[in-house]
């Protein structure tokens, strides 16, 4: 049924030149580990053997049902994300294309274009060819848009603008779409179905998929989707771009290993004013295991604008996201001269920098920061300079160690292993006259660790409401001067105006194109995020290395390993409940890691919709006491409603207990579903599979052994 390929592991090798084939090119270290490719064909054989096992197990009982599940739960697709952050002309684009080794892939090179909208890189594992797969906003969230837009030029037709505020951008984004033919319409006439003949996927709420053969190609055909320019090249005068209209576009690159399971975002610093883009833009940066900070290398220690781009979203990368490692990375090295000192200096000034950023330092430590320079003009080009002379290879490392093949193989082969002993184990009816006693011991195991699972969660309940019962105090106290200091401002007058108009519009926030954005809803809550700040960290860290509550999930343990050499005839049924026990732990860890971003973000929402209500109000005003009206309604509106404080902390805590008694009772259920499936099932008819056991023992011997063990693999 299979072929066998027998690699042999030695502490010397007969054929040293051999020998280092075997040692994956990124870290020639880890010399214990086989090929990256030769660990895709294990994992692709066990897979088949594991379809075979599957195919053949019926559902008549319960614990064929359970073993199927188990088998089709052994399929995960982990995807890491990295958000690529930097103001335009930065050399986000040419970064993504040199790392990637795709120099044409995104569009990047003109003085005035930038790239406007969401994009995702990452691999195409269906097929040989590019693709962009192109998500629009709904038509009603674009009438939206254009009825607010025609609303705020209405209001500021008579202003004298300065280029970079909001009546240019809105104007830019008309003029992309309708050319100037915008001007003097209604948002209704604009609606018209004339105007996206060419893309009819946008009124039909449907995806638009590109297929192109090269990354040249496909480049040409989205950079109308993706990019906005705004001194348009001759020729172009009358071209559409169709970029306001799109959510977000995935680029699909095919035979990228950079790329296997690593998924490079390009993304906008301050998110969206529009509330879907905007909403999937925060959902992205939660998602963000690594942030990439991108500037231009002169100036880059004082360049103002990475700095606020890393400010605004450290929040919500740090305790309400995922994020590890933050990489600065200073773009067009070839600027300065060629020396190493040079380069030196800059990263000194940056990693000096980075320790004034009092904002940033709540969430970030100096060992999760580093600093890379580089030039992708001249990576690209080969015959100029070496790849290993310059840090994108770093950063390539960097992607493939990212990708994590080998623990994906390891954790794959690892659970089968476990399912076939159970199976086998079962069919040998081995343990039947001790199954008593070692269900006894393994229940009175599960008991003592869940109690100190529930013990350290109480703790962290107790601790999480003593902070914020002194953050809600604090708000009591400090929330009148935070609104002067938003509604006010020292500032009168038409501009303030339409600023604090734009702010109360959009729910209390206004995101600029350049500058810090605007919160009040934060700033409101702000006390109360500060209060639980380090508890917060300290019981959801985003290091992989720590565990969720104090490391108490991370460290249950049945420990089994001391059963198995007590009742070695029940080994195989005990493998597999270690296999379980690793399995719902490293499961739980990433749903807490998931659920724990909208236990934190609850603070925030909640303060943000008490505060609708007031902001619907303050809009209702018009004439000549506007302003007056709309400062004097949101500020009754707090006083009337200062209660909310006590909302937001309940709120939060209620999510916490819910995350908690979640974790409990999945822990445990799962944990005696195993143990009573394992001992205390009945008899049932299950297939021999002792021949896939032995083959899939040998990989995983093979995969967790050590250098000086001879092993083999078994190849489909």
């Amino acid at each position: 049924m299979y072929a066998i390929l027998y690699i042999t592991r030695k502490r010397r090798f007969e054929h040293p030149d051999e020998s280092s084939k075997l040692q994956p090119p990124a870290k020639r270290q880890r010399s214990s580990q086989p090929r990256p490719y030769l660990e895709a064909i294990v994992l692709s054989d066990v897979k088949n053997i594991m379809k075979f096992v599957h195919a053949r197990l019926h559902e008549k009982d319960k614990l064929s049902a359970f073993l199927k599940k188990k088998i089709s739960d052994l399929e995960t697709d982990k995807r890491e994300l990295v958000g690529v952050f930097g103001k335009t002309g930065a050399g986000k684009s040419s970064l993504i294309n040199a790392i990637i080794e795709e120099k044409n892939l995104l569009p990047s090179g003109s003085v005035s274009a930038c790239t406007s909208v969401m994009i995702k890189v990452e691999a195409n594992m269906q097929g040989s060819n590019y693709e962009a797969d192109i998500e629009f906003i709904t038509p009603e969230e674009w009438k939206d848009e254009l009825w607010s837009s025609h609303q705020f030029l209405g209001d500021n037709e008579d202003c004298e603008m300065d280029v970079d505020n909001d009546y240019h951008d809105i104007s830019e984004k008309f003029s992309a779409l309708y050319g100037e033919e915008w001007k003097g319409k209604s948002f209704e006439d604009l609606m018209d179905g004339k105007y996206f003949r060419e893309i009819p996927e946008f009124p039909q709420s449907r995806r638009k998929i590109l297929t192109c053969e090269s990354a040249d190609e496909l480049s040409a055909e989205c950079v109308k989707y993706t990019r906005s320019d705004s001194k348009q090249e001759e020729g172009n005068e009358g071209k559409k771009w169709f970029w306001p209209l799109v959510k977000c576009v995935t680029v699909r690159v095919p035979n990228n290993l950079f790329l296997q399971h690593v998924t490079l975002v390009d993304l906008p610093g301050n998110g969206d004013r529009n509330k879907s883009r905007d909403q999937m833009w925060k959902g992205i940066v939660g998602d963000c295991s690594t942030v990439w900070i991108v500037t231009e290398i002169n100036r880059a220690a004082s360049e103002k604008e990475a700095w606020e781009i890393l400010e605004s979203v450290s929040s919500l990368i740090g305790n309400g996201g995922e994020c590890q490692q933050i990489h600065f990375i200073c773009t067009k090295s070839d600027l300065l001269d060629d020396s190493d000192d040079l380069n030196v200096q800059t990263k000194d000034a940056i990693k000096k920098e980075f320790n004034k950023q009092s904002k940033i330092k709540k969430y970030f430590t100096d060992d999760t920061f580093k600093v890379f320079t580089v030039s992708s003009k001249k990576f690209l080009k080969e015959n100029y300079l070496s790849p290993e002379d310059t840090e994108i290879t770093k950063l390539q490392r960097f992607l493939q160690d990212l990708n994590d093949c080998h623990s994906e193989t390891v954790n794959y082969v690892t659970g089968a292993h476990g399912i076939l002993s159970l199976i086998q184990g079962a069919n040998s009816r081995g343990v039947d006259s001790k199954k008593g006693k070692v269900c006894e011991e393994l229940e009175i195991n599960m008991s003592l660790q869940l109690d100190n699972v529930r013990k350290e969660m109480e703790d962290t309940y107790t601790a999480f409401k003593k902070c914020l019962d002194d953050g809600v105090e604090k708000s009591k106290c400090s929330y009148g001067e935070k609104l002067k200091n938003t509604l006010y401002d020292g500032k009168n007058g038409g501009a303030f105006y339409n600023l604090l108009k734009c702010v109360i519009e959009n729910g209390g926030i206004y995101k600029p194109k350049k500058g810090k954005p605007i919160n009040l809803n934060m700033k409101l809550a702000s006390c109360l995020i500060d209060s639980i700040g380090a508890e917060f960290r300290k019981t959801f860290p985003n290091e992989v290395t720590c565990g969720a509550f104090n490391g108490v999930i991370k460290t249950f343990s049945l420990d089994i390993d001391s059963l198995i050499e007590k009742y070695q005839n029940a080994e195989l049924q005990l493998r597999f409940l270690k296999t379980e026990e690793e399995n719902i732990k490293a499961r739980l860890s990433r749903i807490i890691q998931k659920q724990k971003k909208n236990v934190y973000s609850s603070l925030t929402e909640t303060i943000e919709n008490i505060m609708e209500e007031g902001y619907c109000e303050a809009l209702a005003f018009t004439g000549e006491d506007t302003l007056y009206n709309m400062r004097k309604t949101i500020e009754n509106h707090v006083h009337s409603k200062k209660d909310m404080f006590e909302q937001a902390k309940n709120t939060m805590l209620e999510k916490l207990h819910d995350l908690m008694v979640y974790v409990s009772e999945t822990l445990e259920k799962t944990m005696k579903e195993s143990i009573g499936l394992s001992f205390k099932a009945e008899e049932c008819l299950l297939p021999d599979v002792s021949t896939e056991l032995e083959m899939v023992k040998k990989y995983h011997d093979q995969l967790v052994g050590t250098p000086t063990e001879s092993n083999c693999y078994q190849l489909n």
